[in-house]
């Protein structure tokens, strides 16, 4: 329930100042308001979208926002073997993005904006031939997607000025050479609570713990079983969320769940590409989607957290 911040609101459970939102379900269930209302992040202004050159190749939602083929492809069903060339250029790809990353993590610090990360990625990746593949793709406005705090995933950049003890991700995806190569990776702002630090720890050991155990023959639903393990152990949880199939598409088949006691349908076989990007929880797994766009934020109010934050790291993944 939203309500402007008075006198008589309660008290955010983060920063102390009067709340903007309180949760619904302690709203319903009549529960107390103390430690049940926040001030989350709010959107700031966006940038006009920024231009890519005619001489880079482009993917099909390149000029009105609506891919073409993916959607209705075969590969949503089907989980492609990836031919030798194929794979060589998803190599490529995926360094390219890898270069690309690397460069928006060394402007990340304090009172820089997110858009001016989405700068960086976006300059960064024409330099190397490649187009932005999140820009434009059903209208997303920006050519990376930056997550802070309590972001989930797909968060827009924008003119909000990153804070000492932020956590942001930032998601960079590539496209050249007729294939797109997908990562992204989380970084400290600043001087970062121990609570946020541990949570980006887990998350990171879960991503490795997952591309461990990928070989031919191994079921897909084994990732979100690997993952949901060592997260409950470190006191964490994760309840939703996937990876996805990568290549010529930028999101296909397979699925990959990151959570236990999921209906993954498939195993590995040698050939094929798919991203592990674990999302992880400090606290009970709440969230709602934007109406207005694809960002997902958290909903639980970490009490004894400073931060409300949900961790994320990915990587593209090839079967050898």
């Amino acid at each position: 329930m939203e309500k402007g911040a008075s006198e008589a609101s309660p008290p955010c459970a983060r920063c102390g100042k009067p709340a903007q939102l309180q949760c619904p379900k302690c709203v319903e269930l009549k529960l107390p308001r103390e430690n049940a209302a926040f001030c989350p992040l709010r959107p700031h202004p966006i940038s006009k979208m920024r231009v890519v050159p005619d001489e880079i190749e482009k993917p099909d939602w390149a000029l009105d926002g609506i891919p073409k083929i993916e959607p209705d492809s075969d590969l949503q069903k089907r989980v492609e073997i990836k031919t030798p060339d194929l794979i060589e250029r998803m190599r490529v790809t995926c360094r390219i993005a890898r270069e690309v990353l690397d460069a928006a993590a060394r402007v990340i610090k304090p009172g820089i904006t997110t858009d001016e990360i989405d700068r960086v990625v976006h300059e960064e990746t024409i330099a190397r031939g490649g187009y932005p593949s999140p820009l434009n793709y059903y209208f997303f406005p920006k050519s990376c997607c930056t997550s802070v705090n309590e972001v989930i995933c797909h968060g827009i950049p924008d003119a909000r000025k990153l804070e000492d003890g932020d956590i942001v991700n930032v998601d960079v995806t590539v496209y050249y050479k007729g294939v797109h190569g997908d990562l992204n990776e989380t970084y400290f702002v600043g001087n970062v609570d121990e609570a946020s630090k541990h949570l980006v720890r887990c998350t990171y050991e879960c991503l490795e713990k997952a591309i461990a155990i990928v070989k031919p023959g191994v079921r897909f639903r084994e990732v979100g079983e690997v993952i949901n393990r060592h997260v409950s152990m470190s006191g964490l949880s994760v309840k939703s969320y996937c990876g996805h199939g990568i290549g010529e598409l930028f999101h296909c088949a397979p699925n990959i769940p990151h959570y236990s006691r999921n209906k993954a349908v498939g195993i590995m076989k040698a050939g094929q590409t798919f991203t592990i990007e674990p999302m992880v929880n400090a606290g009970k797994f709440m969230y709602y989607i934007a109406p207005s766009n694809p960002i997902s934020y958290d909903l639980q109010f970490k009490i004894f957290l400073q931060h409300l934050s949900i961790e994320h790291y990915c990587k593209s993944v090839h079967i050898l």
